[in-house]
């Protein structure tokens, strides 16, 4: 059986990063969601107010699904912030959705450059936890909530080797960065309207 595994989270979490390296280590083959829609041209424009491509998910779906199909591999990596979104349900064994503490996800957007808008909805998302509950909402394997603040990407890629393997056990519900940062009294710096 194939094992069809999901790297997603928001914006410079940790994704790509932590997925080439997983995919190097079990020799799978990588699909980065970006790379895939230029690749088979599966967007539909962009929209210039939040500086991002519109991909067309019905499309990607289709494709996706006929590519890990025809794949002869037995480990498909796939990698990107919508991956549950666009993976077809049936295929997909393990789900690995990263966090990141907002105070240091701030730290790496900034320094990537985002601009304010493009920085205060990705620190929403992640506050929020929408790349988790759009992973529970449409996927069917294991979902696996990993808290990658402060970590490399090599602890990183050992804690998911170790889920995959069987020596440690997920869930979801490990974090709570919302309620972190009401304690802290510090919501209104990292949730603007």
């Amino acid at each position: 059986m194939k094992r069809v595994i999901l790297i997603t989270g928001t914006p410079c979490i940790g994704k790509t990063t932590t997925a080439r390296q997983l995919a190097a280590k079990v020799n799978a083959d990588y699909i980065n969601l970006t790379d895939f829609a230029k690749t088979y041209n599966l967007t539909l424009g962009e929209d210039k107010e939040r500086q991002t491509t519109i991909i067309d998910e019905e499309a990607m779906q289709q494709k996706l699904g006929e590519i890990i199909k025809a794949s002869t591999n037995g480990n498909i990596i796939v990698d990107g912030h919508y991956a549950s979104a666009v993976t077809p349900t049936d295929q997909v064994t393990n789900v690995f959705v990263l966090r990141r503490n907002p105070k240091e996800l701030k730290e790496f957007m900034q320094k990537c450059g985002f601009n304010d808008a493009k920085l205060n909805e990705n620190l929403s998302a992640e506050i929020l936890d929408s790349c988790l509950i759009e992973a529970i909402q449409t996927q069917q394997g294991e979902i696996c909530e990993l808290d990658v603040t402060g970590k490399t990407v090599e602890e990183n890629v050992a804690e998911i080797l170790d889920v995959l393997e069987g020596g440690k056990k997920c869930g979801v519900g490990i974090v709570d960065w919302l309620g972190m940062l009401e304690r802290e009294g510090i919501t209104d710096q990292f949730l603007k309207a």
